[in-house]
């Protein structure tokens, strides 16, 4: 996975070092990119989201949509690597790595600020139906 030359790869809640403009990107949700790999094709696969930054946890989430496997959660499932591509006035490629968020109560307090980011109402149905991933940078 590609690194940036600039930095130290790291997270401040991990009691570890990171260059002050990333920690400061990180701090707040934005759209970034991700990069998995290809769970059949074993080939990189970069798609734009949004990550949102909850009580310093790096979460990753999408649109409650029944029935529907994201191939990018299925990358994750089987490979949970990824790089997170921060964009924008700052830009670097972390490496990290994915947990999926299974637990209902878990989900139900984090989609929960999630859904008040997004101004929706409908937790319930996001807890049952959103992708969820907590995102830990490499090296914390």
């Amino acid at each position: 996975m590609p690194r940036h030359p600039d930095y130290m790869v790291t997270w401040a809640p991990y009691n570890t070092r990171m260059n002050g403009s990333i920690e400061q990107a990180l701090s707040r949700g934005q759209v970034v990119d991700i990069t998995t790999t290809g769970r059949r094709t074993g080939q990189p696969r970069r798609i734009e989201i949004v990550f949102h930054n909850i009580g310093g946890r790096i979460v990753i989430s999408g649109m409650p949509i029944p029935h529907r496997r994201r191939a990018w959660l299925a990358n994750l499932e089987a490979d949970p690597r990824l790089t997170l591509h921060l964009k924008g006035p700052v830009v670097a490629d972390l490496p990290a790595t994915a947990r999926i968020v299974t637990n209902e109560a878990e989900r139900r307090l984090l989609l929960t600020q999630v859904a008040r980011n997004w101004n929706r109402s409908d937790v319930e149905t996001m807890v049952a139906f959103s992708p969820l991933i907590e995102v830990m940078l490499d090296g914390g």
